[in-house]
């Protein structure tokens, strides 16, 4: 085959001229269709020759060719990686597949053409299935309004904190982001806090006065949400505990919960088995220990959990998982950790008979 390749494929002599033109057209998109039904047989060497001649069939042709020969490349695991660069950085017509869904481009190649090219090919990558931090800085950094409002729409776009805070200032005047934004599922407390604030009443008449009366109208829809978020029944409302606490008993009637099996749900992000194993094992309602274990101030778990006797490995694990892998601030989770070593079990379970007493009373 690789013969062949060198043979046929790489005999550009006769494609020259404007005579020439139609059979450059049939030769890319038949050489793209091959490579395209081919790649995961071919060798590395294959892939090269393929390549080389795609690239230069690729700057001889027009751009309805130019696109096709990107419509077969977008989707390949692996591909004539020059080529590609090159279809990414034509004209959005032509770049606009392989911007999309290549999952060869890499973050070095997507960063470099939002810099180059502009909003149309920001907005393509925005659309991407996955999007790095760095991919995304760029995007927010360099987009114009309808590119941020695609990548908060994104879930599987992956945002730092400096362009969470971007989009949110943004916000506020735009309610489509904001409902966007609100709808995330990796915002910390402190920015649905920010999101919550933004909706005010003078962005909202601001609205009605350029005759946007339905953005307006959103800005209220994009505060509930957000306030809902704040809640920690919308927190808990992810998971099943009713199945965890069945599986957790199971566990308990083979002798199998104890903290190592606490710590491993932890290890795991199982957060419903890990409230349901937590309960068990100080002998409190699962719905009780979970309205503990998501609430933005950890204090009355790091008590109980102090006073219960378990290790500061176990639970500084558990302050790590769930709602409050999103709630907890680094400093808070610190603070807490710092409480519960310094704290004894004896000051712990005093804590708890004062509040029982004050229950009681």
């Amino acid at each position: 085959m690789t013969e062949a390749l060198k043979t046929e494929l790489v005999n550009f002599s006769e494609l020259t001229g404007e005579a020439g033109s139609a059979r450059r057209a049939e030769l890319a998109r038949h050489v793209a269709t091959l490579f395209a039904l081919t790649s995961d047989r071919c060798s590395d060497e294959q892939v090269d020759i393929y390549d080389s001649v795609l690239l230069r069939l690729v700057d001889m042709v027009e751009s309805e060719v130019r696109r096709y020969v990107a419509e077969q490349m977008s989707s390949l695991r692996r591909g004539p990686e020059e080529t590609i660069r090159r279809l990414a950085d034509d004209d959005i017509e032509v770049a606009e597949p392989i911007l999309v869904r290549s999952t060869v481009l890499r973050d070095t190649d997507l960063i470099e053409i939002a810099e180059k090219r502009g909003n149309t090919h920001c907005f393509a990558i925005a659309q991407r299935e996955i999007l790095s931090e760095n991919v995304t800085d760029i995007l927010v950094r360099q987009g114009d309004l309808k590119v941020k409002r695609k990548v908060a729409s994104n879930d599987g776009a992956s945002l730092s904190d400096a362009s969470i805070t971007a989009l949110i200032s943004d916000a506020a005047s735009d309610a489509t982001l904001q409902l966007s934004l609100s709808e995330r599922g990796d915002l910390a407390e402190t920015h649905i806090a920010s999101l919550v604030a933004v909706a005010s009443e003078e962005v909202r008449k601001r609205l009605h006065a350029s005759g946007r009366s339905e953005e307006a109208e959103q800005l209220d829809e994009a505060a509930d949400i957000a306030a809902q978020r704040m809640s920690n029944q919308y927190w808990l409302g992810r998971y099943d505990f009713e199945t965890a606490r069945s599986r957790v008993l199971l566990l308990a009637k083979r002798g199998m919960v104890n903290e190592a099996a606490l710590r491993r749900f932890a290890s795991e992000d199982r957060f419903a088995e890990a409230v349901a194993t937590f309960a068990w094992l100080v002998r409190c309602g699962v719905e009780e220990v979970s309205h503990w274990m998501v609430r933005p101030n950890p204090e009355p778990f790091v008590i109980l959990a102090k006073a219960s006797g378990f290790s500061s490995i176990t639970i500084g694990s558990l302050l790590t998982i769930g709602p409050w892998r999103h709630r907890l601030t680094p400093e808070v989770r610190s603070s807490a950790m710092a409480r519960f070593e310094r704290m004894t079990i004896a000051e712990a379970k005093r804590k708890i008979a004062h509040w029982n007493a004050n229950v009681l009373n």
